[in-house]
């Protein structure tokens, strides 16, 4: 199995999210168009909002941190037990 660079995993997604954002911004225009009978226009309406909620979640999602990675590195590990007693704490006898 081979390791994906990052920067490509990075590129997929956002390209993914975009497409999806794309679909459902044309299923609800289809949605809106359909020339529905009143019986079915609450069902609709309940169709919509939630294609609306999904939409601002693949928008979330977009922007989100997960998909736009800090330049920031994360400190060494020290190898350090959290138990482990520091030197400067204990006392002399």
């Amino acid at each position: 199995m081979r390791s994906v660079p990052t920067e490509v995993a990075v590129a997929d997604n956002a390209r993914w999210l975009a497409e999806l954002s794309d679909a459902l911004v044309e299923a609800q225009q289809l949605l809106f168009r359909l020339d529905l009978p009143s019986s079915s226009r609450s069902t609709a309406a309940e169709l919509y909002q939630m294609i609306e909620a999904t939409r601002l979640e693949v928008r979330s999602l977009t922007v989100s941190r997960s998909f736009n990675p800090r330049d920031e590195k994360h400190p060494k590990w020290t190898n350090l037990s959290p138990w482990q007693i520091e030197p400067w704490s204990q006392k002399n006898s």
